[in-house]
């Protein structure tokens, strides 16, 4: 996959050059482009903001600039999926993530400031937030994004990792622990130290089942729907 980010402070994509995301670089499963959206203006302030029509309180970041960026990069690395990073975007999740780990090319573009020019939106396929709050940057938003896709490349996690992942299944992921087994009188469930695989695969699926019913009501009434329309019962609060 190849990704394109434009920015007006690459310097803040840093982190994609660290840890799991940096390894995928690397080892060639991931290219990364950084553009700095100033390179594609025409006067000699490298303007990429004005102030809002209708009066408001901010600068819009304006649409010439980005309009020009993402032809520069489609002719350069071919046709690529437009994803604007911004609140009023549909909120990005796990699936989202599933969604866009399939393209081979994205451009991501990152607003800041008060917003983007509304006009962007007329060349963008998607548009994207990561919550219901607003952050000072988009930068912020494409490493979230970045990160979540990343990780659903082929070979970039090792086999089965990201399935057993917190919500790729509607469901939380299980509690982990690791050494010591007793840890100041908290001793590690004995199930996942007996050897037993089917007993702590059971386990595994009725702490996850657990842990979604008691913090995330709207992540359980979508997997006992889902199991539902399987026919299957969850395993845990069978009574309830």
């Amino acid at each position: 996959m190849r990704i394109d980010i434009i920015t007006i402070f690459p310097e803040a994509l840093k982190p994609l050059e660290l840890s799991i995301i940096g390894r995928a670089r690397s080892a060639g499963r991931l290219e990364i482009v950084l553009h700095d959206l100033r390179d594609f203006t025409t006067d000699r302030h490298r303007k990429v903001d004005d102030k809002p029509f209708g009066g408001g309180v901010g600068m819009v970041m304006m649409a010439e600039p980005f309009y020009r960026a993402v032809n520069w990069v489609r002719a350069e690395a071919g046709p690529g999926q437009v994803v604007l990073l911004s609140p009023s975007g549909a909120v990005f999740n796990q699936a989202r993530a599933a969604g866009l780990a399939a393209a081979k090319h994205l451009i991501l573009l990152c607003g800041h400031y008060e917003g983007v020019d509304a006009r962007v939106r007329e060349f963008c396929d998607l548009e994207l937030s990561i919550g219901d709050y607003i952050l000072t940057s988009g930068e912020t938003a494409a490493l979230v994004v970045v990160e979540a896709v990343a990780r659903l490349l082929p070979g970039v996690l090792s086999a089965g990792a990201a399935a057993e992942e917190s919500f790729s299944q509607h469901l939380l992921e299980w509690p982990q622990y690791t050494r010591p087994a007793d840890w100041r009188g908290r001793p590690v469930p004995p199930v996942l130290i007996g050897g037993h695989h089917r007993e702590i695969a059971a386990w595994k699926l009725r702490a996850a089942e657990d842990a979604t019913r008691r913090r995330r009501p709207d992540l359980w009434r979508r997997y006992r729907a889902a199991l539902k329309a399987a026919g299957h019962p969850p395993a845990a609060g069978k009574k309830k």
